[in-house]
């Protein structure tokens, strides 16, 4: 594997998105294009395939600006609104490749899936078009992408467990209030590391920006981009106080990871 990963952040934003609905805060309201979040998700570029991670609200919005030429296969962190709810405009998708299109999750994942979609599983022919999607149970077990090893992340989301993946040397994690010691073992290592970091207020289900920062000093990734921003953080002034090689994610932002052979 020595082709680069061209990875583009579709959406760095909450689950609300920012700006969030009904706020006037400065955030909400700044010019800064780069405080405009939709919701959390990336494109992974590989070899001429297009991974996604995660189908958010906003993901028909997200593949007209990025553009998104292909989707050959979609991973799932968990199934929480912010992260499915777009999964039925892949149709395009279908109709230009000509093919289903597998998602790998956890059971649990695949099974809120099936029952929120459940007119694209039912057997019965359908008069309209629906997305076409092959399901992939995943555990702890690496797979392969097209050439590209995929390795599953088991992390916290408050109570439940949630899946980041680490492909090649470039990892996302995204929802997590902790990472386990095993989960640590397979971060080593990395170019590129995505972490969430909600706000510096403290949140039962998310990290602070100083408990990522603690992960980031623990792991020591060579770029570290913190995601799932919420209306607490203005980028500017929040990334003028990140120590070097701690960025925040934007929109649009666009990280060419280099693999070795």
């Amino acid at each position: 594997m020595d082709q680069p990963l061209h990875i583009t952040v579709l959406g760095s934003g909450t689950s609300t998105g920012v700006p969030t609905i009904g706020c006037r805060c400065e955030v909400c309201t700044s010019a800064d294009p780069r405080d405009n979040r939709l919701r959390p998700s990336i494109l992974v570029r590989y070899a001429g395939r297009g991974i996604l991670i995660d189908t958010t609200p906003d993901f028909r919005t997200q593949a007209l600006r990025a553009p998104i030429e292909r989707v050959d296969a979609i991973l799932y962190t968990h199934a929480h609104a912010d992260h499915i709810l777009g999964l039925d405009d892949v149709r395009p998708f279908n109709y230009r490749q000509r093919s289903e299109i597998p998602i790998y999750a956890m059971q649990d994942t695949l099974d809120a899936i099936r029952r929120v979609f459940c007119y694209a599983f039912e057997p019965e022919p359908k008069q309209t078009s629906i997305p076409r999607l092959k399901l992939h149970p995943i555990g702890d077990q690496p797979f392969d992408l097209f050439g590209l090893p995929v390795t599953p992340l088991r992390v916290k989301h408050g109570d439940a467990t949630i899946l980041g993946f680490r492909f090649g040397s470039a990892a996302y994690i995204t929802d997590q209030s902790d990472i386990p010691d095993a989960t640590k073992e397979k971060l080593r290592d990395l170019d590129v590391l995505f972490l969430d970091a909600l706000r510096h207020k403290p949140h039962p289900t998310h990290s602070t920006v100083a408990r990522s920062l603690k992960w980031v000093e623990e792991l020591k990734p060579r770029r570290t981009f913190f995601t799932h921003i919420c209306h607490d953080l203005a980028h500017a002034t929040t990334e003028a106080t990140l120590p070097p090689g701690v960025r925040l994610a934007y929109d649009g932002l666009e990280i060419v990871v280099e693999q070795g052979s």
